[in-house]
């Protein structure tokens, strides 16, 4: 058993990741006026926000002031289209009861922005499950890097190699990696086959109701 509990927030713990897409495609797209697919759009969708429009349109194409202001913007589409559909991914709330009663301390680690991941923490009831959030206000470097994971791990004051990692995306498993952790994977927004290479992965779920998920909280 796993002394700590580190979850990446989208895609992990709700299942929003198609919500925050859009809200990127139609920004880049339509206000932007800059042509990438949906799926282009998809494989980008890692790292801080600023960090996505670097990677797309390059260093020098926006100010801070610009990226900032777009950040929020796009942070506000995908909180107007998915607010109402808020919910855990299926088995989730039982595994978080569980860990709770076992006293097994848990962490959010995400790269998104403080203000959604206490927005559904609010709206679930769920804040007294986690004694840490880092989230991107907190880091200096986005995932692959290693920086949340420990950063977490050292909130909960936990060894990095006690913690187990919940991840959906192959740069978080990598970052999980870089930290010395494993992870378990949920399949929500990719393939396994994307993983290929990393091999701290304990386990692909499809969501919490996997069987396996028990055996870590010793059920």
């Amino acid at each position: 058993m796993a002394k700590a509990f580190l979850f990446d927030f989208n895609g992990t713990m709700i299942n929003d990741m198609e919500y925050h897409t859009i809200a990127w495609f139609d920004i880049i797209n339509k206000d932007l006026q800059h042509q990438l697919s949906r799926d282009a759009v998809k494989k980008e969708m890692y790292g801080k926000n600023n960090d996505v429009l670097i990677r797309i349109f390059g260093h020098d194409h926006f100010t801070e002031e610009e990226m900032n202001r777009w950040s929020l913007e796009k942070e506000r589409r995908y909180l107007e289209a998915y607010s109402p559909y808020v919910e855990w991914i299926p088995g989730l709330a039982h595994f978080l009861d569980s860990a709770h009663l076992k006293g097994i301390p848990m962490a959010i680690g995400s790269a998104t922005i403080t203000s959604n991941i206490l927005y559904v923490l609010e709206k679930l009831n769920a804040g007294d499950y986690f004694r840490a959030v880092i989230s991107a206000d907190h880091v200096t470097y986005s995932k692959p890097h290693p920086e949340t994971f420990l950063k977490a791990a050292e909130a909960l004051g936990v060894a990095p190699t006690d913690c187990i990692v919940f991840e959906d995306s192959p740069k978080g498993v990598e970052a999980a990696a870089a930290a010395g952790m494993y992870a378990v994977v949920l399949t929500t927004m990719h393939e396994e086959e994307d993983f290929r290479g990393l091999s701290n992965i304990l386990r692909f779920i499809k969501d919490y109701n996997d069987p396996y998920i028990r055996t870590l909280v010793g059920e």
